[in-house]
């Protein structure tokens, strides 16, 4: 079923050079500061930071307007532990049998394993989704577009909302992640794509000596 969109004038408010810059240049000064943290306190975190960001997350321009995603919020412990006990057994699973030499090499610098446990140990895990199909009320199937490239940028707006909110957080795909629409009990058209761990750093808190890509090395202008 195909939608129909009126027109409405542009809310936009061109703002002085100045300020233009001083927003970006402070923008910029908070996301260098953002980590990847893998220490989690149990310090609680306020609900409304969370849903803060996922209704961030849900600004995003996504292919045809069809807002491909599905944000699950998990606090329950129980249902955290689940997760942990299921992305382990994955994740042993590939770090023994699945994955290369080379890969396993590329990720010894950043001291990885098949332990998970921020999955328990941070307030809340947000599982992204990815909704690969629509349903019309009659059950037929409707066809969705750019349906990764959507959800990846909403997921980039999470993140910059989680951070700019204080909080650390880090991105956990593990493979097969099948078992996380069995726990949440998602429909089949919802695919997982992420588990996104929220809350304060521990206190001990480490990550690794790391850099980022100059801007030389990331930037191309073409006059």
């Amino acid at each position: 079923m195909s939608k129909t969109y009126s027109f409405i004038p542009l809310l936009f408010t061109r703002l002085p050079e100045s300020e233009q810059h001083a927003r970006s240049a402070a923008f910029l000064a908070l996301m260098q500061t953002r980590r990847t943290v893998r220490d989690f306190s149990p310090d609680p975190v306020l609900l409304s930071l969370i849903t803060n960001a996922v209704a961030t997350a849900g600004t995003a321009p996504s292919g045809a307007n069809q807002q491909p995603w599905t944000f699950v919020v998990v606090s329950n412990p129980e249902m955290k532990r689940q997760i942990r006990a299921a992305a382990e057994a994955e994740e042993k699973e590939s770090y023994e049998r699945r994955m290369s030499d080379e890969w396993k090499a590329a990720l010894a610098p950043l001291g990885t394993d098949w332990h998970k446990p921020h999955l328990e140990d941070a307030p809340y895990l947000i599982i992204i989704f990815k909704q690969a199909y629509g349903v019309n009320p009659d059950g037929t199937k409707i066809k969705h577009y750019y349906v990764d490239e959507s959800v990846g940028i909403a997921v980039g707006l999470l993140l910059a909302s989680l951070h700019t909110a204080g909080l650390a957080t880090l991105t956990h795909t593990p493979s097969p992640m099948k078992f996380l629409g069995e726990i949440c009990q998602r429909p089949e058209q919802e695919r997982a794509m992420m588990i996104v761990a929220v809350g304060y750093p521990a206190p001990a808190a480490q990550v690794p000596t790391i850099g980022k890509k100059s801007l030389e090395e990331i930037l191309i202008v073409l006059d």
